[in-house]
């Protein structure tokens, strides 16, 4: 009997939504079971990878054999009761000492699945009745990326942390436009959307000129990350192989560690980054005495990921970096990394993110664009003109109600000019550049830079409606909550002795 396949058409919107409610509903299974959200979208992810390699092993050209027999899907469908549950649990272990990417994937690997009779559900009677791998490649990431935002509207499991927004990735992708040549890095990727996106651009853009130098660069430390959290890296290893970034065999993408820890061994020429948001240093450690690529020693994560990123940029290298508005107008460090950046680097554009595009509420966010230049012997200042483009004022989005698309950031793209000198810019009504001489002279090279007059302070006929009033003020409440916290953290108090949740506000 013929597997039916998942679609038939091109891969649209509409496909993507049955697919992620068809994955949805597998991992509301799992959560009736008691696994929580991050644990299902990953044991859901590990099924479903064995199912895909399967597939691509019985493919009529082209096939690859990714798994060794005995620890393959086969090996699962084979199986019933406390039987498959030991298969799955050895299949996992096994894996986990293979080397490659398949290794680090798997790398301590364990089913968190305890009812034998629902993990035989899973495989028999929803995974292993769908070619996965007969979808498109843009269905099926998405439909993936999807099934993890899905999983990141459960604000108490903090899932929500590893997402920008697909709209704000793919504007500054398609900005810095990354080519085939460059060496991409992600300090704090995450579940690795940035350097999908890279690789995704890089494929449609040069797919059919790359010379076989350039693909093996681009699978084989042409695009990596970093990230912290083991369980975050895995997800984001597997969300690279979905996409065909890397080779199971090849090697691991992803490195788990403190980015912060160690100065650059390896350099970049593009940086694409979301730094997690928030004060305080990991494990207590104190950067600045021990990195003296630093320029100065603070606290403030987002402060000491802008120098790690210096830091880790080659000559002539381009960054767009997602940064909170304190990086902007901090005073103390905060100043003197913004004074430096702005004479090491050509600091050229911003753009000013409005609220309501994040999981976390109260997020208040810019993306900055620098590109790191070689010193002039003059001591000349790389910056000549920052050009801020204010998407924040006037501006009204929510998670569901209106949620932010990629067409409503088309005219910031248009007025960026991708690969055009920016001479060629011009000014808008949205779009301002202040001179070098401007920022310098503000308090502490302030940045937090605004110049469009906020409608709804001057016309009460401009307000807009109720429920988007109502999460702006909890947006601006969960600032101020989050401020409190970072001064009672320096002060030494524990969450417990805080007794702040922010997370717990919502106009739902």
């Amino acid at each position: 009997m013929t597997t039916p396949s998942l679609s038939t058409s091109a891969g649209g919107p509409e496909d993507t939504r049955v697919l992620v409610n068809r994955l949805w509903s597998y991992c509301e299974l799992l959560r009736h079971s008691g696994v929580s959200t991050l644990d299902y979208v990953e044991q859901l992810t590990y099924l479903l990878f064995l199912k895909m390699a399967q597939e691509m092993k019985e493919r009529p050209l082209n096939r690859v054999e990714i798994l060794p027999a005995g620890l393959d899907w086969p090996s699962l469908v084979a199986k019933s009761g406390d039987a498959l549950n030991d298969q799955y649990q050895y299949i996992l272990a096994e894996l986990g000492k293979k080397p490659g990417m398949i290794g680090a994937i798997f790398k301590g690997a364990r089913s968190k699945i305890q009812s034998s009779a629902t993990l035989e559900r899973l495989i028999k009677d929803l995974i292993n009745k769908h070619n996965w791998g007969r979808t498109t490649v843009d269905v099926k990431g998405d439909a993936y990326e999807g099934l993890l935002q899905r999983g990141a509207e459960d604000r108490k499991t903090g899932a929500g942390q590893y997402f920008t927004p697909r709209p704000v990735i793919d504007a500054m992708v398609e900005c810095v436009q990354p080519e085939p040549s460059d060496i991409i890095m992600d300090p704090a990727c995450g579940t690795g959307g940035f350097l999908i996106a890279a690789a995704s651009y890089i494929e449609k853009r040069y797919g059919t000129s790359m010379t076989s130098d350039q693909r093996r660069q681009l699978q084989n430390r042409g695009i990596t990350g970093v990230e912290l959290v083991d369980e975050t890296a895995r997800l984001a290893a597997m969300n690279m192989l979905l996409h065909s970034v890397g080779l199971p065999n090849g090697n691991p993408l992803i490195e788990v560690r403190d980015s912060l820890a160690t100065a650059p061994s390896r350099h970049a020429t593009v940086v694409l980054a979301n730094p997690p948001f928030g004060v305080g240093t990991i494990s207590g450690a104190n950067y600045g005495d021990t990195r003296q690529d630093l320029w100065t020693s603070t606290t403030n994560k987002q402060l000491n990921f802008v120098q790690h990123i210096f830091s880790l940029l080659e000559e002539n290298g381009r960054a767009a970096v997602v940064l909170p508005d304190n990086v902007l107008f901090e005073t103390g460090a905060g100043g003197t990394i913004r004074q430096k950046l702005l004479q090491t680097c050509d600091v050229h554009t911003l753009l000013r993110l409005p609220t309501g595009i994040f999981y976390a509420n109260g997020i208040k966010a810019n993306v900055l664009f620098f590109d790191k230049r070689k010193p002039k012997p003059d001591a000349t200042p790389a910056t000549t003109k920052l050009w801020v483009y204010d998407f924040r004022t006037n501006q009204h989005f929510t998670m569901k109600q209106n949620p932010l698309r990629r067409e409503h950031l088309q005219d910031f793209v248009d007025c960026y000019k991708p690969g055009r000198p920016r001479s060629e810019r011009s000014e808008t009504d949205m779009f301002k550049f202040y001179d070098y001489a401007e920022l310098i002279e503000r308090d502490q090279a302030n940045l937090n830079l605004k110049f469009i007059e906020d409608e709804s302070l001057s016309d009460a006929d401009s307000l807009p409606t109720p429920d988007i009033l109502i999460q702006e003020i909890i947006d601006d409440l969960q600032v101020a909550l989050a401020d409190f916290q970072a001064i009672g953290e320096g002060l030494g108090l524990t969450p417990d002795e805080l007794k702040v949740e922010p997370e717990t506000l919502s106009a739902e």
